[in-house]
């Protein structure tokens, strides 16, 4: 799956991964494909600058630690992450309910 298919459900998808652990960035990417089955592949450059995001907007903190011998930033949803995500995941519902009805309506009666 492409990274414009993404475009405007990446926050979501990055909450969801850190909502019950933090992670490190690599950690994330392969949280990401694990969970897609592997439809998801989202690079570095789309990753980071997202994160730093989401790190600015108060829904994630991250702390350097380190992971396996190497430093690395890890990143944890905060208190306000977590409405964020329950709003994301209201959002997505109401979403996809809605073109669930375009795409399969249901025959007239």
């Amino acid at each position: 799956m492409n990274t414009d298919a993404l475009r405007g459900h990446m926050d979501a998808l990055l909450l969801s991964v850190l909502e019950h652990e933090p992670l490190h960035g690599y950690a994330i990417i392969e949280a990401l494909q694990e969970r897609s089955g592997g439809a998801l592949s989202v690079p570095t450059g789309t990753l980071y600058p997202a994160l730093r995001r989401l790190e600015r907007a108060g829904y994630l903190a991250g702390e350097w630690a380190t992971v396996g011998g190497r430093k690395r930033r890890t990143y944890r949803l905060t208190g306000a992450g977590r409405k964020a995500l329950a709003g994301e995941r209201s959002a997505w519902q109401a979403f996809t309910s809605a073109i669930g009805s375009v795409l399969e309506p249901r025959s007239a009666r």
